[in-house]
């Protein structure tokens, strides 16, 4: 539970993500089709995923997810907009010298990014100014159904039913 302002606003936080995670899975599960229009499979995302065959070899494609919340303080609401979905690549920690060669980071922001243990990812076409970021690889965001999904409250498999409180 949490008591006081800041146990109230992180109850809040967390129930606005839940929020958002059901209402982009009820969008996605109702819009999927197998149309190679629909990103639904690693295939079709591979293929249209910018500069494919150099993220392929340097790295995995990803849906990108991008997503704004605004959190209003007197009074207080949280305001979700709708995510917008992109194809993007993921590259691994040692294939950085696709992103050097193009001149799309420097030394300064390579150190910064290599400091938190992260890789860098991109969004758009390497040779038309695409949209790099640092991003972190989260392993505790693992699909917990897989591990056992008899135990998963609310997708983290962690929290006991029955001592959960929602105060």
């Amino acid at each position: 539970g949490g008591g006081g302002p800041a146990g109230k606003v992180t109850n809040f936080l967390i129930a606005g993500a839940f929020i958002v995670g059901m209402g982009a899975g009820v969008a996605f599960d109702s819009a999927v089709d197998l149309e190679p229009s629909n990103v639904a499979s690693r295939e079709i995302l591979d293929k249209q995923t910018p500069s494919s065959e150099l993220c392929m070899a340097n790295g995995a494609s990803a849906m990108v997810f991008d997503q704004r919340v605004f959190m209003s303080l007197n009074p207080f609401n949280i305001y979700v907009a709708q995510p917008e979905v992109k194809p993007g690549c993921v590259l691994r920690r040692s294939n950085w010298s696709v992103l050097e060669r193009n001149k799309l980071v420097d030394n300064a922001q390579e150190a910064d990014c290599k400091r938190g243990m992260n890789t860098f990812a991109f969004v758009g076409d390497l040779d038309k100014s695409p949209e790099v970021s640092c991003v972190y690889h989260s392993e505790a965001a693992e699909n917990q159904y897989m591990r056992d999904p008899k135990s998963a409250a609310l997708g983290d498999g962690f929290q006991n039913r029955a001592t959960r409180s929602f105060r």
